[in-house]
């Protein structure tokens, strides 16, 4: 009885043997490809991590020389802030902060270039689209009404569709092309939930036009 358990076992050795040479490589480096996978995802996600805590405290030190209101300087942080942590929402919000500084600092083009900037980042694609809606009203402004239909223009999550459908209308209407603007206020409002706050600024526009949400 030993016997044939021994016989059995070496068998099982022998088919073993024979199954790791012809596979044991292969499978060896199955693994080390696996295993290599979850290392650099573990990895990421540990640098991906520290990226964020180190762009957050970066935020907060930019964000103190942007409400000092010092433009150059808030400016020159915040390219600064770009050029270490480009991809992430800290430097988004950054930009966004420094555009409104410099907006009312009257420094239209720092407020433009921090815009496009932020537009064309693809980190958080809400800040990116709300960045072009302000980027279009500044440029409606300058009355660069090619630059703000081609900013209108692009792709927006569906959530701000009435943001810009009252955009596009004030584009119209700086054109003069006011009863096309009343019909893209009208459809703003359609987009706007009741409970949103902007709604009451475009039902206004519309009032000041004499122009009832119903009409």
């Amino acid at each position: 009885m030993a016997n044939h358990l021994d016989l059995e076992e070496q068998e099982q050795l022998d088919q073993l043997k024979h199954f790791w040479k012809q596979y044991g490589n292969a499978i060896s480096w199955l693994l080390i490809i696996v295993f290599g996978a979850f290392a650099a995802w573990n990895g990421y996600q540990w640098w991906s991590k520290r990226q964020a805590e180190q762009a957050s405290a970066m935020y907060e030190e930019v964000d103190r020389v942007i409400a000092g209101g010092d433009v150059a300087a808030a400016d020159r942080a915040y390219g600064d802030m770009r050029q270490r942590f480009p991809s992430t929402v800290y430097t988004q919000q950054a930009g966004l902060t420094l555009a409104k500084v410099a907006y009312l600092s009257e420094k239209p083009d720092v407020a433009q270039t921090a815009l496009t900037t932020v537009a064309e980042s693809s980190v958080d694609p809400g800040l990116a689209a709300l960045a072009r809606i302000r980027l279009a009203g500044l440029l409606i402004e300058a009355k660069s009404f090619d630059g703000a239909a081609k900013t209108l223009g692009a792709k927006f999550p569906l959530e701000f569709m009435g943001l810009v459908a009252d955009k596009k209308a004030d584009l119209l209407m700086a054109q003069g092309k006011t009863e096309e603007a009343v019909a893209l206020y009208k459809e703003a409002i359609k987009q706007l939930s009741e409970r949103d706050q902007y709604r009451r600024l475009v039902e206004v526009k519309l009032a000041a036009l004499g122009v009832s949400e119903s009409k």
